[in-house]
């Protein structure tokens, strides 16, 4: 099976259209989401938000179809995302949003934000406590968007559940293998969060399947160098499994990644992003530039590890700061940053829907940065709108 998939290294970009195409075109896309944002609730909204997308030259959607431990369809494998559940059961938003970019030529990638990371208080984990990773003191909580350690209620802190144990591989795999089936989606993506935070790795589970393997018991210092390398490889090897299943699938093998920059991602993700991409285990990368300033985005697009992807052939989009929450970045800004990395060939995918011209559209207002958004990408795409 390895073989195999470290095989289609050199040729990754042959023969996998429409992938492949994306060595001469580029992506001009959008991720969508549900929080904060009531675009999946409603049919109306999902056909008007595509229309316009469609209208204003974006070809590719990213619509989140797991976040907070919950899916936006009934699946077998997690619970349906709570307001859904209650108001609209049989929406399906994600195959709405198939359907509808589809009848107008343009891609959709299912978006699996939460990737291995779990509210603290999912059924999940109250029901398979071993499958959750831990630091060194036993501790597994962690505050993310937002939350605080010590004063947000468990529904809002996180945990990890562990990439080597085979029952989150079997439940992880099948959660992506579900939606890419019922849909007919162009590919997956995963993004940061399929990772295992540099911290963790001290559970009962992870510390005797170490020592199986090596003799020892795990390092106390979580930043060792060789601690760091096998637990790598067990993120590593959970992505080849995904890879055959989606291959055996013969529904899509196609994989789209969205890291932060390489250095913080492996430091502290242990997301080692530039193997996977020259071993052909992902077939595209938008790498995530949400550097305020036009400067550290620009440092941002120069890293070392973009530029090697880019001699290995392999399709590469920057994932741009459009708005979120009360962080908007005005149009100028916005636009200055999408044509810096069209000059060095990538293409732009804008994080999120709302920040484009919904609820953060800031003080300039939607139809300004609608307008401001279908100019640019005539001009800087123009020839490549709906390339698929």
């Amino acid at each position: 099976m390895i073989r195999r998939l470290l095989s289609l290294a050199a040729g990754v970009l042959i023969g996998m259209q429409p992938f492949a195409v994306l060595a001469q075109t580029r992506r001009v896309g959008v991720w969508l989401t549900n929080s904060p944002s009531p675009l999946y609730y409603d049919p109306r909204r999902i056909e008007k938000a595509v229309e316009q997308l469609d209208a204003a030259g974006f070809n590719t959607l990213y619509p989140n179809v797991w976040s907070r431990g919950a899916t936006f369809h009934r699946s077998r494998w997690a619970p349906m995302e709570p307001k859904l559940a209650a108001h609209s059961p049989d929406l399906d938003p994600i195959c709405r949003f198939t359907a509808s970019a589809h009848k107008r030529g343009m891609q959709v990638i299912p978006w699996f934000e939460y990737g291995l990371m779990e509210p603290a208080d999912a059924k999940v984990v109250q029901d398979n406590p071993d499958w959750v990773l831990r630091r060194r003191d036993g501790s597994a909580l962690y505050a993310m968007h937002g939350a605080d350690l010590r004063t947000s209620p468990r529904k809002d802190l996180r945990v990890w559940l562990n990439p080597a144990h085979p029952g989150v591989q079997s439940r992880f795999i099948g959660l992506i293998t579900e939606i890419v089936s019922r849909c007919n989606a162009d590919g997956i993506q995963l993004d940061d969060h399929f990772a295992w935070p540099v911290d963790l790795g001290y559970d009962d589970y992870t510390q005797a399947l170490y020592q199986s393997e090596t003799g020892q018991q795990p390092p106390a210092d979580h930043t060792n160098r060789f601690w760091m390398q096998w637990r790598r490889r067990k993120l590593t090897n959970l992505l080849i499994q995904l890879r055959q299943a989606l291959e055996d699938s013969s529904y899509s093998e196609r994989i789209s990644l969205s890291p932060g920059p390489f250095r913080f991602a492996y430091n502290t993700w242990l997301q080692d992003w530039e193997i996977w991409a020259v071993r052909g285990l992902v077939d595209e990368l938008v790498v995530q530039n949400y550097a305020y300033s036009v400067k550290g985005f620009t440092n941002d697009l120069n890293q070392t590890a973009i530029r090697r992807a880019e001699s290995w052939g392999i399709p590469i989009s920057i994932g741009i700061l459009a708005g979120f929450g009360g962080r908007t970045t005005p149009t100028t800004k916005l636009l200055l940053k999408s044509e810096l990395a069209a000059q060095r060939g990538f293409g732009a995918i804008y994080f999120y829907w709302e920040g484009l011209w919904g609820q953060y559209a800031g003080k300039e207002g939607a139809q300004q940065r609608r307008k401001a958004f279908t100019k640019q990408h005539a001009e800087l795409f123009g020839e490549q709108i709906n390339p698929f």
